[in-house]
């Protein structure tokens, strides 16, 4: 059995064009370690994405629990299907993780891709363990992207297929977080 981090770059190295993941797997690996063991533990992932990456949000739920994969169905949800009142201010947030935690007695986290600085950002914010995949902005424990690269949203689909690669490796053993 591998450490993650060994793991990770086996796994970077056997997909074409993640040359720019394997640069950057000091950001990359440590983050997704902690953020894999919330989802061992048995924690929701709320997924929420910005208004230019909304397909993405459609994209991870569809494929994460795609009928083509060989393991059990995992607790991603589109925070769009659980809950589509606005969030204006920290109350409201505070109020909806509230309500979160609630519907998830095992514990939930937030999976947040997109612009920092989207109103949606805010909600993924207020949760401290929350993944955060963030555009143009610099966050200690987030993956910082940037929404002038051509290939950003490439980049993202890439991110996700390692994201989902990983989750087989810790559901099956292959990998020690």
């Amino acid at each position: 059995m591998q450490d993650l981090h060994t793991w990770s770059v086996t796994a970077m190295r056997s997909e074409p064009g993640l040359e720019w993941l394997e640069d950057r797997k000091e950001d990359w690996t440590p983050l997704l370690a902690s953020k894999l063991k919330f989802l061992h533990d048995g924690f929701a992932f709320i997924v929420i994405c910005d208004d230019e990456r909304s397909w993405f949000s459609e994209y991870i739920i569809k494929k994460i629990n795609s009928s083509t994969n060989s393991r059990p169905l995992l607790p991603f949800f589109s925070l769009r299907s659980l809950y589509r009142g606005g969030v204006n201010s920290l109350e409201d947030a505070l109020l909806l993780n509230d309500m979160l935690s609630l519907a998830f007695a095992n514990g939930f986290i937030y999976f947040y891709i997109g612009n920092g600085n989207h109103p949606l950002a805010k909600i993924a914010k207020s949760h401290e363990d929350s993944y955060l995949w963030l555009i143009d902005e610099r966050l200690q424990n987030s993956f910082y992207m940037s929404e002038s690269d051509p290939s950003l949203d490439l980049k993202l689909i890439q991110l996700f297929k390692i994201l989902d690669k990983s989750i087989d490796a810790v559901l099956f053993d292959e990998v020690v977080l």
